[in-house]
Order: C-alpha cells, then sequence, then structure tokens
C-alpha cells in the first residue's frame, strides 16, 4: 500500500507589499513530502520574496506560511527547524576553514554536542568536501564555496531543503555534480530548486511551479506542461500533392489551425506546419484524424513530426505577456533589506 503525500509546507493568501508594489499577491500553493519541486519566474515576479519569507528572513504583509505544522509567524524557531537554505550567495566565513565553518553552523542549529561530529562529516561525505576540510574557505573556488553551503543548508537533515540559484557560476563539470547532488538530496529529502536554468529544472525537479507578477499562474510536472503546450507546438508534415488538396482537406479539420505550406524541395511535396486547437471527437488524437483524412484522399504523408514543447518554450509561453515597466522594483527593494 502507497504511502499518502502530505503537505510539508503551506503558502496560503500570500501578499508582501512594497510601498504599492505588490511583489507576492495573493499567493497559494502546497509542497508535499518526497519531490523534488522547481521555482521559476521572471526576474522581478517574486520568486526571491516567496522564499524570504518562507524562510523567516522578511515578513509578509498578509497570509500565513505553515512549515511541518508550524506558523513561520507564530512558531518561527519549530518552522524554521524544518528548513535548510542555500541563498544564491552562501553566508561564509572565509577566514574559517570548511571544517571550522560547519562546525560553528552545527552548534548555530543547535544540534546536540554528542551528535555533531557524525552530522558534519556526514554532510561533507554527502557535498564531497573530505579532501578540503582543512582548506580555508577563502583559498576554495566557487564550485567548492558553494558544495560548503549545501553541506551547511543540509546539517541537522531537515524535511525540506530550499536551493536558489545554486548552480550559478559554476562550469560545468561542477554544475553536473550539484545536480546530482540534488537528485541525492531528493531520496530523502523534500527540495525547492529555485533556478533559471530551466533545462537544470527539467532534468532534476518530480513538479514546476511558476510564479508571474506575484501570482501563481502553473503547478505541475515538467511532462505535464510540455503535454498541455503541444497545441501551441504544433505539428510538422510532409506530404505530396497539390497546395490546393491538401488545403481543402484541412479545411474539413476543425481543430486545426494556422495552416502554413512551402516546396520542400522534392517535386509535389509540400511542408506543411499547422497548430491542433483541440481533440477529435471522443477524444480522437488529431494526428489519427489528420492520417485518415489524407488517406481517405489518396494523398500520400511522407512524415509526421509533433513539435513538443520544451520547459523552456512553456515557461516563455506563459509568462510572455510580462512587459510591465517596474518590473526592477521587488529586486532592488530586496537588495536593500
Amino acid at each position: 500500500m502507497e504511502q499518502e503525500e502530505r503537505a510539508l509546507i503551506e503558502v496560503k493568501n500570500l501578499v508582501k507589499d512594497y510601498g504599492g508594489h505588490l511583489a507576492v499577491d495573493h499567493l497559494n500553493f502546497t509542497i508535499e513530502e518526497g519531490r523534488i519541486y522547481g521555482f521559476l519566474g521572471p526576474n522581478g515576479a517574486g520568486k526571491s520574496t516567496t522564499m524570504n519569507i518562507i524562510t523567516g528572513y522578511i515578513g509578509a504583509t498578509e497570509g500565513d506560511v505553515w512549515i511541518n505544522g508550524h506558523n513561520i509567524l507564530e512558531d518561527p524557531e519549530e518552522a524554521k527547524r524544518c528548513i535548510g537554505y542555500l541563498p544564491e550567495l552562501p553566508p561564509l566565513y572565509t577566514d574559517m576553514t570548511v571544517k571550522e565553518q560547519l562546525d560553528f553552523a552545527a552548534e548555530l542549529k543547535r544540534i546536540p554536542k554528542k551528535d555533531r561530529e557524525e552530522e558534519v562529516l556526514k554532510v561533507m561525505d554527502l557535498a564531497k568536501l573530505a579532501d578540503v576540510s582543512g582548506r580555508l574557505i577563502r583559498n576554495l573556488s566557487k564550485g567548492y564555496r558553494q558544495r560548503v553551503g549545501l553541506a551547511q543548508a543540509v546539517l541537522g537533515f531537515p524535511p525540506v531543503i530550499i536551493l536558489d540559484e545554486p548552480t550559478v557560476g559554476l562550469d560545468p563539470k561542477q554544475i553536473i555534480e550539484i545536480r546530482d547532488t540534488i537528485r541525492e538530496l531528493g531520496q530523502n529529502h523534500t527540495v525547492i530548486l529555485s533556478s533559471h536554468i530551466l533545462s537544470e529544472v527539467s532534468a532534476v525537479c518530480d513538479h514546476v511551479l511558476i510564479i508571474d507578477r506575484g501570482r501563481l499562474i502553473a503547478s505541475d510536472t515538467p511532462e505535464n506542461l510540455e503535454r498541455q503546450m503541444a497545441d501551441a507546438s504544433g505539428m510538422e508534415l510532409l506530404v505530396k500533392g497539390e497546395e490546393e488538396e491538401i488545403r481543402e482537406i484541412f479545411d474539413t479539420i476543425p481543430q486545426i489551425a494556422d495552416v502554413s505550406m512551402k516546396e520542400s524541395g522534392e517535386e509535389l511535396v509540400k511542408k506543411v506546419t499547422f497548430r491542433m486547437t483541440g481533440t477529435g471527437e471522443g477524444g480522437a488524437d488529431i494526428r489519427e484524424i489528420v492520417f485518415f483524412a489524407f488517406a481517405d484522399k489518396r494523398l500520400p504523408i511522407l512524415s509526421m513530426h509533433v513539435n513538443k514543447a520544451s520547459l523552456e518554450e512553456v515557461f516563455l509561453e506563459l509568462t510572455a505577456d510580462d512587459k510591465f515597466a517596474d518590473v526592477e522594483i521587488e529586486t532592488q527593494e530586496e537588495e536593500e533589506l
């Protein structure tokens, strides 16, 4: 019998008002146990503000955040115990060694003294820091500093790990290593990953939350979001026949729009692209309808290709109207906090 998923984080009617600018606008979502979430949005959408409220760094104007049953406003100490947070710039003391930094963080997190050594060794092993444990942080590369920040976030093994742009500025090898670590974390923790690298979200996340102008505009698996955008992606055919005959067939299929046609380079073969605006009767697949419509007229389809939307295309489509002039307000406000 499968274990029922439970909500680890509940964000209810969350509002953050910066002097008349709503960085977060009555936001609602739930984070379930045992998943890796991608948290996406254009610059100024409210991602960082939302994460700062969830982690208790700033307060909300309105609304509630519940973390593992604890209200972040009314019971902040217990709520924060349930979260490990890696900001984009990890808060590290560069004159400490890696081991000293993690020992200090373990003390701040009130990990019992008898357990600290074991906990620190575990997170160093997870973040692959054992070889640099005695080195000063100021002498480490950005990739290793990011690992130290990650190890610090995981200390105490809280149920929720929040990572804000964990691979920014890293080289390709370091990015792959951090992604592997995130997948490993996802086996025993709920992970929330904020990133502008959408291929990274596709590669590691089970579920995607997209916000724009402080509102939730999409919440689903990457696969479902891509499938839902198939209409916008459309199809491409190579058909042997005259243009007039081909257009007459398409005119009989109401679920098709924006048909365009051009020569393919082969005699009588046309390259046809179109959008699908729905399914056929009884949920019939448009590809089958197109195939049989052309077969009835004895016009051969030489190839049929569905241009599947990538997560990047889904993101751009959902946030396409984000053209308001004050997009930088939230970022500026946050930098002053």
